[in-house]
């Protein structure tokens, strides 16, 4: 994100300001409420479940809740100017999140709370994986990053580790987030902190009893691979559970077409390891998943499909999205295609 664009992002919000402050517009009762902004949708649904029944009528907005990508994501002025308002900002913090410097610097705000979730798991971040087979293009080089001067540091991307945003598709470290946003939840409402404590000890053993229910499903598994026709974003939910894999694309990647080198390979696993199932993740286009079926030897392979909840909508959650069902589909979908 380029320096030019903060600069015209924050002229917009210094006008939007200017034009409300000679506006009569009375104050809304709940304008004490506390303003929640977060990036995706699981972090949206956590916030929800440690609300409870909000009593204090705090207002969450997501900004990606139009179906675009967190990788190719870009805030507009009327993002940053809720971000410049909000009490607390939650946001993944890997390269797709560049941006969040910047727009913090932008929109300074002393009483703000900021939690960088990447930051939050410490050592436990895993760093982006390439494995064989798997096309080598990084998500760097996609035109979702600006060109020549959007870095500081001009060596930003070779110097530091480039880490798997994906962070959320973990179920043993998601407590370790939730109680996270529960603390920072307690120190902008006090008066309902033992509320968000128990909310937040609640939530945490379902997403555990979860947990349990994976460990138990994989270790019961006769098949501990997953090959996918398709970018993937599961490294953390793979490592937790000891399963190894295959994929076209890492899970950053912006690729869109995979080279022949890497279908063929692919689809001489898929015969090599007896794997009846190819996977993706949800999207419409399994054109990939679907040639490398066609290149097996069997050639009769299942698509299945895992959602990685990278590009859920407002109407998804208008119509009950909801973060452990999109888990326990997940596990459903795992088991099938580890028989």
């Amino acid at each position: 994100m380029t320096h030019k664009f903060f600069l015209l992002a924050s002229a917009a919000i210094l006008s939007v300001c200017a034009l409300t402050a000679c506006r009569p517009n009375p104050k809304p009762e709940n304008a004490d409420a506390p303003q929640i902004v977060v990036t995706i949708f699981p972090e949206y649904d956590w916030v929800k479940n440690i609300l409870g029944t909000n009593p204090a009528g705090a207002d969450i907005t997501t900004l990606l809740d139009s179906g675009v990508d967190l990788h190719s994501y870009k805030p507009t002025a009327n993002d940053l100017l809720k971000i410049a308002k909000c009490d607390l900002f939650v946001y993944v913090g890997g390269e797709s999140d560049d941006w969040v410097e910047g727009a913090l610097q932008q929109t300074p705000n002393e009483k703000r709370i900021v939690i960088n979730l990447l930051e939050t798991l410490g050592d436990k971040a895993k760093e982006e994986e390439i494995v064989e087979g798997m096309e080598t293009h990084h998500h760097e080089d996609s035109d979702h990053h600006d060109d020549g001067d959007n870095h500081d540091d001009g060596d930003h991307h070779e110097d530091g580790p480039e880490y798997d945003e994906h962070i959320w598709l973990s179920l043993r470290n998601a407590p370790l987030l939730v109680g996270r946003i529960a603390d920072a939840l307690k120190t902008i409402d006090p008066a309902n902190a033992e509320l968000y404590n128990r909310n937040a000890a609640s939530y945490t053993e379902k997403i555990k009893d979860l947990d349990a229910r994976y460990r138990t499903a994989v270790s019961e598994a006769p098949v501990k691979t997953l090959l996918f026709g398709d970018r993937f974003p599961f490294r953390y939910l793979a490592d937790d559970y000891g399963l190894s894999y295959y994929a076209a694309f890492a899970g950053c990647s912006a690729e869109t077409e995979a080279s022949f080198e890497t279908i063929t390979f692919l689809a001489k696993k898929a015969d090599e390891l007896s794997l009846h199932a190819v996977m993706t993740i949800e999207g419409t286009n399994h054109k990939i998943a679907e040639t490398i079926v066609q290149n097996t030897a069997a050639k009769n392979q299942q698509i299945l499909t895992l959602d990685s909840m990278q590009s859920v909508t407002a109407d998804a959650v208008r119509s009950g999205a909801d973060y452990l069902e999109i888990m326990e589909k997940n596990l459903n979908v795992l088991k099938e295609a580890l028989k």
